[in-house]
């Protein structure tokens, strides 16, 4: 008699969504969840997928390091200023760079626009300030206020609030404001606030913050001492003892830099040693407002790694680029830079590398980076200046809804791209960290596919390249991979130019341990 032999079904099918929570640099191994990912470096985590970054284009050669950007914005006119060794250029045009009859002694500057007018600030020479008037015409020239005991030459940064402008003289207690709102030139007068700072320090930003006090919208001025506390005043006249008052004193991370405020939706983001964090969530005032942007806790590990090696060097600076929704922060590590960027609408992190960014700023709309000589513009096609982005993903692990020992036979990543590219997907197991090196995009297809070499015919089946062929669609594709354990990492890896690429979702096909060991 023929015996009757139970051929069940020994495999599993399991769908993961791409990492869309973004980068996390703060949960154990064991515990993030699986929509984290523990690297995530050139791709965006958007609403439900996640994207190749763009890439930047040469914009304007200079010759020198580019240490500071400033866009200049008036009704009918505008203008992007680029400050490289020691002198500065009119970089508004790509097809013409004017230097300007005027120099710096440092070109790392602060800046602020009041009205029609542009401050530049180094605490080395007397602020300049750079206006259009209304024939048209260019004027670069030292800034035309005075004040009793004032050394121009040690105002390093400046701010507006209540119509008033301030600035901050270099390693002190002190700043200086308009003798009237509106005045754009003439006297200056000294507001010390040593008599009520209560840890010492120096002042580092001053910054208009707007939060729902119970009874209406309310604009505070706010003075942010190196130590990381912050002196809140309410009023509207700083001359007037009756409009201008003490609202408290706060304690606050220590801020990084001259450049540490990223004002945001009326809220103020502080770039300190603990991470970006928006005022109105770190402040017990009462009924304080909130921000969009979100606490970079997710990302705690890296901030505090960053600054607790680099929070000396220049180029820390937020900048808001709306037109793709995220926030980015520059950060100098060792001799390089990095991004990390963050999501504004749903709060996902990420990291960009290989841009080489000293300063940013956004003029028209466009977003603009200076690097060691020349400015570069940022979201222009998916190269970086010819040169392939370098994308890779390594997603949380996860148990694959199981906790039983199980072997992973194929994956299947949804993808969409603009054109074809090779990709490097395989999985690390139990917290490996394997690396498979990257495979470079240079327009080849017809790479290994599943339905045309077996996996078990490699010897080392991880990493298997592809060939995306189509645009138009999601690619649905099953490749080789071989990898046994309890929790298993998915690894996306790609390096492309001239693409945009897109991941949803990984099919997973698996067998359990019994009978398999």
């Amino acid at each position: 008699m023929k015996r009757t032999i139970n051929r069940g079904v020994k495999s599993r099918d399991y769908i993961l969504s791409a990492p869309v929570l973004g980068l996390n640099a703060r949960d154990s191994l064991s515990t993030m969840k699986p929509l984290f990912a523990k690297t995530m470096d050139n791709y965006i985590p958007l609403d439900n997928k996640i994207a190749l970054r763009p890439g930047y284009t040469l914009h304007a050669s200079i010759g020198a390091p580019v240490r500071t950007l400033a866009a200049y914005r008036k009704p009918g006119d505008s203008a992007l200023i680029a400050i490289a060794g020691g002198h500065a250029y009119n970089v508004s045009s790509s097809a013409v760079v004017r230097q300007y009859d005027i120099s710096f002694t440092d070109s790392y500057c602060q800046q602020v626009q009041y009205k029609n007018y542009l401050y530049l600030m180094n605490g080395s020479d007397k602020p300049r300030v750079y206006y259009i008037d209304a024939d048209g015409v260019e004027h670069f020239e030292e800034w035309g206020f005075t004040g009793e005991n004032l050394q121009s030459e040690r105002i390093i940064s400046g701010a507006v609030s209540k119509e008033f402008l301030w600035f901050i003289e270099k390693d002190t207690l002190k700043v200086w404001y308009t003798s009237e709102a509106g005045n754009i030139s003439g006297d200056l007068y000294s507001f010390d606030l040593s008599q009520v700072v209560k840890c010492g320090g120096y002042l580092v930003a001053v910054a208009n913050w707007t939060v729902d006090g119970g009874q209406g919208i309310d604009d505070l001025t706010v003075f942010i001492t190196s130590e990381g506390e912050a002196l809140v005043y309410s009023g509207s006249n700083p001359n007037s003892a009756d409009d201008w008052s003490l609202k408290g004193s706060y304690q606050l991370s220590k801020p990084i830099g001259y450049q540490c405020v990223l004002p945001y939706q009326g809220d103020i983001v502080i770039i300190s040693q603990d991470g970006y964090i928006p005022m109105g969530k770190s402040l017990s005032l009462s009924n304080a407002g909130t921000s969009a942007v979100a606490f970079s806790d997710a990302i705690r590990g890296l901030v505090l790694d960053r600054t607790s090696k680099n929070k000396n060097k220049n180029g820390w600076q937020g900048i808001i680029y709306s037109k793709c929704g995220y926030a980015i922060f520059n950060v100098p590590v060792a001799q390089q830079f990095e991004q990390h960027v963050i999501n504004i609408n749903t709060g996902a992190w990420c990291r960009f590398t290989g841009i080489r960014a000293l300063c940013w700023a956004l003029y028209d709309d466009n977003l603009y980076f200076g690097s060691d000589d020349a400015v570069y513009k940022f979201d222009t096609g998916y190269s970086d200046n010819g040169l392939p982005i370098e994308g890779k993903i390594e997603q949380a692990f996860n148990n694959l809804g199981t906790d039983n020992l199980k072997k992973i036979q194929l994956l299947n990543p949804r993808t969409r791209s603009a054109t074809p590219f090779q990709l490097v997907i395989y999985t690390n197991m139990d917290f490996d960290q394997r690396t498979v090196e990257y495979y470079t995009n240079v327009g080849e297809v017809g790479q290994t596919k599943w339905n045309e070499a077996k996996w078990s015919s490699s010897a080392t089946p991880i990493g298997t390249k592809w060939s995306s062929s189509s645009a138009t669609r999601i690619q649905s594709q099953w490749i080789a991979d071989s990898a046994t354990g309890y929790k298993a990492s998915i690894v996306f890896k790609t390096k492309t130019k001239g693409n945009v690429i897109e991941w949803y979702d990984t099919g997973i096909r698996y067998e359990l341990g019994s009978g398999i060991m």
